[in-house]
Formats: C-alpha cells, structure tokens, sequence
C-alpha cells in the first residue's frame, strides 16, 4: 500500500474576514492543509470545509506578547510551513517574528516596511523616493501644524496617519470644523490634498519586488465612508505601471494593496497604502497557479473572475440604505442580480450560514464596548503605529 504523502500546511490568519475564507478555500484546493486562527470564537472561515482546523488567538492589541507565544507554540506544534496573514495582525506577527526563531514562512515585509506603507504620510514620502507622483501632503502633529493648514482646508482631505476604513476622514471640510483635531507626534493626521476623479483600488502579490497577481477594481457600494462592500473590475495601465514599480522599488514580499485616484487626464495619483489583502483577492478563483505564486514565487497571474463581487448580506445592510438616499432602488436591485455572491463556493455552503452567527459576535462587542459594526470588527487587532500608548484598554 502506497503512503500518502504529507501536505504542507498553511496557517491563514485574520479568519474572520471573507478574504481570509478565499485564501483557505485556494490553498485548500491547490493541495495544502489549510490551518485557521483568529481572536473571534466563531469567525466565518472556521465554518468552511475546507478548513482543517480552527485555532482561537489572544487579541494582539491588548496582549501582543501573548499572542506571539500562542502563535510561535502552533506554528511549531502543527508543523507550519507558510503563514498568510490577511488584515492588520500582520503588524504583530511581523514583529513576532523579527524578535523570535520561527520555524515558518511569513508572507510579509519587514516590520519597517510594513510601518512605512501604512502610515498615511511615511507612504507618500515613500512614494516620492522612489520618483513616483503623489499628491500634495502635510504631516500634522500639533495645533501650529494644524494652524498652518487652516486656510486651505476646503481644498484638503483630514485623516489619521494610522486609520482604516477611512475612519474619522475630513472631505473638504470648513475651517471651523478642524476645531476639534487635536493631533500629537504619537497620533498624527495628514492633510491631503483633494483628488478629483474616479477612485481605483488594487490588490496584488509580490515576491522580491516582482509583481506576481493583480487585479484593480471600484467599490460601487461601501460600509459608511469606506470598506468597499460591492466590487467592479476596471482595467488601467496607469495604475499597473503604479503598483508595479512600487513593489519592484520596495523589493515587495507579500500582498499588497492601495486606494488610488485616476484624475481626468488619465494620470494616477497614489491616495494610501494597505500593506495587506484586500478585496480584489476574490477576482482569483484558480487555486494551483495563486498558491504556487505565493509559496514558490513562480507565476505571473491575471484575474479569472469578471463578474462583479459582493457579499449579499452586506449589501441589504449598507447598500440598501445608500440607494433609498439616492432614490435609486431600480439601480440597487439590477445590481444585486448581476453580482456573485464571493462566499459562494462549489460544495461549501456553511460559511454563507455562519455569516449570522459571526455578525451576532460582532454586534455583541459593538454594543458592549458602544461602537460602531464596523469598529467592532477590528477593535482587537488595529495597530496604530510603534507608539501603541493612546490604545484603549481591554474590558470584557
């Protein structure tokens, strides 16, 4: 009788979001043993039967230490080959292993690297040293900063140089609507000039510089100002050429995604950086040739999905709303037909189930901690920078 033979095993972190389910669902099928881990007790991609198992972390914001020990344990105990991280745990897992012996691969930067793509200023810096253009940017850490902008501030976009989901932004704002900034070095925010345009978003891989996988895309419908909930493919040379020479002048290892603008010229113009997977990951449904890209470094991949991508309970959520605003409700239903739903999956039907349950997790911390879904989502593994002190403390 032949032996079978032993399969690598990934470890895909971040599990409870939809991209997550997506990585395991391709490595799943290109061979590998899919390992799940996250800080939720019931996060979707635990559901999925194409994980085989399912592991519960500390939170890394509140307790980082422990979280590296947990991590470093079941990397060694089951045997890790590759981990994969997909929101902002990479930042803690980066540093975990900078500081330790791990016996894994991690499929990120360095934690340098990481810190500079993130922060909404040290990337358009980043973007200029490598002689690529970027719109106009001021780095605001105290009231004499903000003084200086003041007049200018109908033409500027505010946000915190360390944010996500364009939480707390200013859209041209009124001079006297600055009044309640309050940045500091440890919490900074940049003004930015306003791009007009159409938005693009780009998700990719890249293996020492080498662009591997992209795809580029438009959120037609989001969650409040930002996490897109509703995804078109575009087609842009302007933004390949963009995130190619970013990641060839970077020497990229990891996924890598941005919010661009494409101004009325046709010239693209860098807005932030997401050192991290995005959305676009669910233009790829091919497993062998992603999992060999990202293991190997071999490949160079295009998107196989046309259609575009939602996920339907988001969407009557937060998308049903945005059409009644606009009195469009026509536009909203033809939308709806024409998209897939991306937690649909050939003989994986449970995560689509579990999605209630994993929302009721969510909401129970949003109402226990009187936040937002959205903020609740990922209260315990932001990171706001080296400087983690203006954190909040961990209650509950």
């Amino acid at each position: 009788m032949r032996a079978s033979v032993p399969r690598n095993s990934v470890l895909i972190t971040g599990a409870r979001a939809p991209v997550a389910l997506h990585l395991a669902r391709l490595f799943h099928g290109a061979g590998w043993r899919v390992l799940l881990a996250d800080t939720p007790a019931k996060p979707i991609s635990a559901a999925s039967r194409t994980c085989d198992g399912y592991f519960r972390l500390p939170p890394p914001r509140f307790q980082s230490k422990h979280y590296g020990d947990v991590v470093e344990s079941l990397v060694k105990r089951e045997n890790v080959s590759l981990v994969v991280p997909t929101c902002e745990e990479i930042f803690y897992l980066a540093a975990a292993w900078r500081e330790r012996r791990m016996t894994a691969r991690l499929f990120a930067p360095d934690t340098d690297v990481l810190a500079r793509a993130h922060n909404k200023f040290a990337f358009i810096e980043l973007c200029k040293s490598l002689n690529l253009a970027a719109p106009y940017t001021v780095l605001l850490q105290n009231g004499a900063d903000l003084a200086s902008i003041r007049s200018m501030a109908s033409q500027m976009v505010f946000k915190p140089a360390w944010s996500r989901f364009a939480s707390r932004v200013l859209l041209q704002p009124k001079p006297e609507d600055l009044d309640d900034l309050a940045p500091t070095p440890q919490a900074p925010w940049v003004a930015q000039e306003f791009i007009a345009g159409q938005e693009i978003s780009a998700y990719a891989i890249a293996q020492n510089g080498r662009l591997q996988a992209l795809s580029l895309y438009r959120s037609i419908y989001r969650a409040g100002k930002g996490a897109g909930i509703y995804f078109e493919a575009v087609d842009n040379e302007a933004a390949t050429a963009f995130v190619s020479d970013f990641a060839a002048g970077t020497g990229w290892t990891g996924q890598l995604s941005f919010d661009l603008m494409r101004r009325p010229d046709g010239t693209v113009l860098p807005l932030e950086c997401n050192p991290r997977a995005t959305s676009g990951l669910h233009f790829f449904r091919d497993p062998e040739p992603f999992a060999q890209a990202i293991w190997s470094g071999e490949g160079s991949l295009k998107p196989d999905v046309s259609h575009p991508q939602t996920v339907r309970l988001a969407l009557w959520i937060y998308g049903l709303p945005t059409a009644l605003r606009r009195g469009d409700i026509r536009g909203f239903l033809d939308d709806l037909q024409s998209a897939e739903e991306l937690l649909d999956w050939p003989q994986d039907p449970a995560p689509k189930r579990a999605q209630w349950r994993a929302l009721g997790e969510i909401a129970a911390l949003a109402l226990r901690h009187r936040i937002s879904l959205q903020r609740a989502s990922t209260r315990d593994i932001e990171w706001d920078g080296p400087d983690q002190s203006s954190m909040e403390k961990l209650s509950g």
